[in-house]
């Protein structure tokens, strides 16, 4: 190792303490950083997922489809729920302490020289992690955008983009189509382009920037085919494919009216990969049985945990609600990032839930911590039940006192945050 390191914990406040802060959106960091590692994302053949929502599920759908071909998958995501390792995981086991230590004592001081911000650092280590375990392919989630992300340095098999919504409106355009924008610049010549969007004018959008950068083929999955007899239980999601005159039944145990379309998407870039890859999607009645996504509708006896973080994702998460009916009362562990459109989000949810708690995460960091006034006084206006308890463990409790069901949501922290504080790991994938 360059650097002495005693603990995990020791490693992890090593990286914190040397990484520069905030979003850096832009590629000539993680370049150079890949650089000074041997180019670590060109040593493995990848699958590119970006979207404001769905990417998650996505991603994890991918990954189990993947391994039920007998690959070695390795899987990138952000941001974590309980610890840093989820972010990067391979067979569905996260890096170990051991691993993660080394990594960060071997590449921090390249991190340090070329100014890496913590995403940049943490995305060359998963690239670096994947090549040294060798893995056969790894699946790759978007953090911020695509354009400028630090994920955009690799040439994937797939480009696939989800759906586009309103979200990080500071780095990304306050239109949906400017988001589009963004989404849309991991597309790459001659790389094939999936698009999951269901919206008629945005896919039309992402499907003229796919060709005008080159990509091919270019797919936007509801031009083609319809997804029909959808059907939402607390078991899952039922739906078909409907391809011309082919109708293939299909399950996955995530839950929503919108999970049979990212399991569609992620279905479409297998096949848009080819052989050998094609095999994973051909096979995929029988391989989502395995699928697993941590805090997306994930019920834990009483408690249900979603990180529905903006309008959209919680009026899925709403939409969910409807379908399933859990026990009632409903109360509602909430905290939502001060940059988020929470008016919205609670708008939504109120009709469904039977009392707000409302809490500030210690994860939040103070610059983006809502001032928890602001949400009493909305829910005092409109007569919506609610109670303020800014101590977190105290709020927990309170949201689970009197109540059927607590449904934890509003942001990865609350949830994470949530889980760290509940006996076992809930966080396994």
């Amino acid at each position: 190792m360059d650097v002495a390191l005693t603990s995990y914990a020791d490693a992890l406040e090593h990286l914190f303490a040397r990484v520069t802060g905030g979003w850096k959106l832009g590629l000539d960091t993680t370049f150079a950083l890949a650089r000074a590692m041997g180019d670590p994302q060109d040593r493995f053949p990848t699958f590119h997922v970006a979207g404001t929502n769905g990417k998650g599920s996505v991603v994890a759908t991918l990954d189990v489809l993947l391994r039920n071909q007998g690959l070695k998958v390795g899987r990138y995501t952000s941001p974590h729920l309980v610890d840093f390792r989820e972010r990067i995981v391979v067979n569905g086991v996260p890096v170990s302490e051991g691993d993660m230590m080394e990594l960060i004592a071997r590449w921090v001081p390249e991190v340090e020289r070329v100014g890496a911000t913590f995403f940049e650092a943490t995305t060359g280590m998963a690239f670096a992690y994947f090549a040294q375990v060798g893995v056969d392919v790894a699946v790759i989630e978007v953090g911020l955008g695509g354009r400028l992300d630090a994920t955009n340095i690799i040439r994937p098999l797939v480009s696939g983009v989800t759906s586009i919504g309103i979200d990080h409106v500071q780095y990304l355009g306050t239109t949906a189509e400017e988001i589009a924008g963004e989404k849309a610049g991991i597309f790459k010549a001659g790389v094939p382009v999936v698009i999951g969007e269901r919206d008629p004018a945005i896919r039309a959008l992402l499907a003229r920037l796919g060709h005008a950068a080159g990509s091919a083929p270019v797919r936007a999955i509801a031009d083609d085919s319809a997804l029909e007899d959808i059907t939402v239980d607390a078991t899952g999601t039922c739906f078909s494919i409907v391809t011309g005159d082919r109708r293939r039944p299909l399950k996955t145990p995530l839950v929503g009216w919108h999970q049979a379309a990212n399991a569609a998407t992620a279905i479409a870039m297998l096949e848009a990969a080819g052989p050998p890859w094609r095999a994973a999607a051909d096979a995929a009645e029988a391989g989502l049985a395995g699928v697993k996504l941590p805090g997306r509708f994930q019920r834990a006896g009483m408690l249900l945990f979603d990180v529905a973080h903006n309008p959209d994702g919680v009026h899925t998460l709403c939409d969910s609600l409807t379908a399933v009916r859990p026990a009632s009362p409903v109360h509602c562990l909430f905290s939502v990032l001060r940059d988020k459109d929470w008016p919205a989000m609670m708008r939504a949810l109120a009709p469904h839930v039977d009392l707000f708690v409302l809490t500030l995460p210690p994860s939040v960091p103070a610059d983006r911590a809502w001032e928890i006034g602001e949400p009493a006084a909305l829910a005092a206006a409109h007569g919506w039940p609610a109670v303020v308890e800014p101590d977190f463990a105290r709020a927990l409790a309170r949201s689970q006192e009197g109540a059927a069901t607590t449904l934890v949501t509003g942001s990865f922290h609350t949830v994470g945050d949530a889980m760290a504080r509940l006996p076992g790991s809930l966080t396994d994938g």
